[in-house]
């Protein structure tokens, strides 16, 4: 019953005296639960919402602050551009390490010491008197709280959803476009009242609320018990190499466990999967950082600039829901990837409109066109993701792609800086994002039809004709001989035929 309403219970601790519902658990065999799908997995998924609101969205409203941080450090266009750039790739690049925490200390003490990182990082970045320290405050710091609130929410969902899985994570994605609706007004705000320094100050109070919703995300089933160790009286390398043998070995086997090295070479989909999310977060994200600049810089209002953000924030607010349900359907089961690769397609197109004009009906066309491609194309990342591995696999895989994906998160923002200061036009940015993202989607597209076509080959090719015999199920060997068994009556016969011949002697 408490499976059911997702009353569940906390970690199991090292000694064991805490017990879970149902039978009593031992070292060999520990107690699993069901995912509930329902009851507290609604509390735990309006939280993941809300982390996603705080993270996710946070890096593209530095725009806000763009023009801000170029006057208050006499910075360019791609000195100033690495903040939002470095902030993003370390979101993305500590997944390892957060893969770690959350082994040793869960998901709700992960999620909750990343708000309290990423809330001090914003603190700490209103002193910065450089633009080098806020590299290291809002870059390094806050993204690195920003990884540890984020991922461990989405793993921690995952959990808690099964049979409703695609429609949990387009919900849980619509914590971004909350975020996207929400953050630049607040940003604007604060920037036009308080500057940006205290904006900083005032929206690192805000980061720690992602303390609060990772205080709900309560485990889904008990930490497993602590393994003893048997001592071994067999040889141990001693000195130096056995000491660095045993550092390579424990090394081999992290990087197996929290990066899925070994997956990524023999899963196929999730090599490909991988690559084309990689390629497609070099030009993804860097509309949304460019957007406000490129209005303003064209003589549109601060506040008018920020409302086309806040657009697009509210287009995937009310889009996402009934796309996950949408896709929640029996049919679209192994379609997933098709149809994320068609909406980064058209996402990929419509960043062409913006170099028909900087004009606010031209730009609102665009957030329209880009929020409904951006919509289904986050309501099914993480989906197509969970379809390519295993769940067990989902963390290491994650931080793996997250790895992958912080290098071109980390040069994408940078490269269009040097390309607006050698242009001087902000539309080769919007051209060059458009090609990179329609590429990435191609590829999947293609990439995943050759893979279920060749498949579904095999499978055919593996099937018996129709009307053909079957094969024995056993392969007898030819050099086998066998002699008939006499039965009862060649017995009596063989008997009645030696006493003639005795009866003729």
């Amino acid at each position: 019953m408490e499976e059911q309403s997702g009353e569940l219970c906390e970690p199991e601790s090292e000694e064991g005296e805490k017990q879970g519902p149902g039978p009593p658990s031992d070292q060999a065999h520990p107690v699993t639960f069901d995912a509930p799908d329902g009851g507290w997995g609604w509390v735990v998924l309006v939280a993941t919402i809300l982390v996603l609101a705080l993270t996710l969205a946070f890096p593209s409203c530095i725009g806000i602050f763009y023009l801000d941080l170029q006057e208050a450090f006499n910075a360019s266009n791609s000195e100033t551009s690495w903040v939002p750039s470095i902030m993003t790739s370390v979101l993305h690049a500590g997944g390892p390490l957060c893969s770690v925490l959350v082994e040793h200390f869960g998901c709700r003490a992960t999620v909750m010491f990343g708000g309290v990182l990423s809330g001090f990082g914003m603190a700490v970045s209103s002193f910065s008197h450089s633009i080098v320290h806020l590299y290291i405050t809002t870059g390094v710091i806050t993204g690195l709280g920003f990884c540890f609130s984020f991922q461990p929410a989405v793993t921690i969902l995952g959990h808690y959803f099964v049979r409703r899985r695609p429609f949990a994570n387009a919900m849980s994605s619509t914590g971004t476009a909350l975020g996207l609706s929400t953050l630049p007004f607040l940003g604007d705000y604060l920037r036009s009242t308080l500057s940006w320094r205290g904006s900083f100050l005032v929206l690192g109070a805000v980061l720690l609320n992602c303390c609060v919703c990772g205080a709900v995300m309560r485990p889904v089933r008990p930490r497993k018990p602590r393994k003893i160790e048997v001592m071994s009286n067999g040889p141990k390398p001693a000195g130096k190499k056995g000491c660095l043998l045993g550092i390579f070995r424990n090394l081999a086997s992290g990087l197996r466990k929290h990066m899925a090295f070994d997956l990524f070479c023999s899963n196929l989909r999730f090599r490909v999967f991988s690559l084309g999310i990689t390629w497609m977060m070099l030009g993804f994200v860097v509309p949304l950082i460019y957007l406000v600049p490129y209005a303003t810089a064209h003589n549109m209002d601060p506040s008018r600039a920020a409302l086309l953000l806040s657009i697009l924030g509210f287009v995937n607010i009310f889009v996402r829901p009934p796309v996950g349900v949408l896709f929640s359907l029996s049919w679209f089961k192994g379609r997933h990837i098709y149809v994320f690769s068609a909406a980064l397609l058209i996402n990929g197109l419509s960043n062409s409109i913006c170099c028909i004009s900087a004009s606010f009906p031209v730009l609102l066309m665009y957030v329209v066109t880009y929020g409904l491609s951006m919509s289904v194309v986050g309501s099914l990342m993480f989906t197509v993701l969970m379809d390519t591995v295993e769940m067990s696999r989902f963390p290491s895989a994650l931080g793996l792609l997250s790895i992958m994906e912080s290098v071109t998160l980390l040069i994408g923002p940078p490269l269009a800086g040097i390309l607006v200061d050698r242009m001087k036009e902000y539309t080769y940015v919007f051209v060059a994002c458009s090609i990179s993202v329609v590429l990435s989607a191609l590829f999947l597209m293609v990439s995943f039809y050759y893979l279920d076509s060749r498949d579904a080959a095999q499978k055919n090719s593996n099937s018996p004709v129709p009307g053909s015999p079957a094969k024995p199920a056993v392969n007898l060997l030819m050099d086998c001989q066998y002699s008939s068994v006499p039965r009862e009556g060649d017995k009596t016969n063989k008997t009645s035929l030696e006493a003639e011949r005795n009866t003729d002697v």
